[in-house]
């Protein structure tokens, strides 16, 4: 029951940190990198249903939620032409990650498909990484920590611990720490 109650918080904290940021992104405010969000999208989806199978019960509810409206974040980011721009870095981290969907399928396994999905969704920081370090002003901070304690909820929601159903939260609100910090910095280094 208490775990129910963990991971309906969670999805609330999804919920409440997509939709403003979804706002934003319409109005242009926010300029998020679509290749980031096509990867992140397909990959939190996969781990979600890899996290079922092995047992994540409400635990798992919430990345299921984030990974379908993280593919609505990408859709708007396209449609309102967002960050478009591809580098070579940029294609670069797409490729490894699409590449590396086929082989969650011939590993059959939850726990290695997690592994693969994780290192792909952490390599989806690769471009917002990048645009984040240029032009910080652009992303937005509060949903990232949001995300930050999403994930954090989300390890308390689980109902089996194991590698399949711990390692994605927890390198994920791990990624999203990093880039507040990144963004933070270079935010005050701009003030300068």
């Amino acid at each position: 029951m208490l775990k129910d109650i963990i991971s309906a918080l969670a999805i609330a904290l999804t919920l409440f940190a997509f939709l403003p940021y979804i706002a934003s992104t319409w109005r242009g405010q926010t300029r998020p990198h679509v290749f980031s969000w096509v990867i992140w999208g397909i990959t939190t989806f996969i781990v979600f249903l890899a996290q079922v199978k092995d047992g994540g019960g409400a635990g798992a509810w919430p990345i299921g939620v984030s990974g379908v409206i993280t593919i609505g974040v990408a859709i708007v980011a396209y449609l309102k032409r967002a960050d478009i721009s591809i580098t070579r870095l940029d294609t670069l981290f797409f490729i490894a990650a699409v590449s590396a969907v086929p082989l969650w399928y011939f590993t059959a396994d939850p726990m290695w498909a997690v592994v693969i999905l994780t290192v792909v969704d952490l390599l989806g920081f690769g471009p917002t990484l990048r645009k984040a370090f240029h032009f910080p002003h652009e992303e937005n901070l509060t949903f990232f920590g949001l995300f930050l304690l999403r994930n954090l909820l989300v390890i308390v929601a689980l109902e089996r611990y194991s590698v399949t159903t711990l390692l994605f939260p927890a390198a994920v609100a791990l990624a999203c720490l990093l880039l507040i910090l990144l963004i933070g910095y270079r935010r005050t280094l701009n003030r300068a």
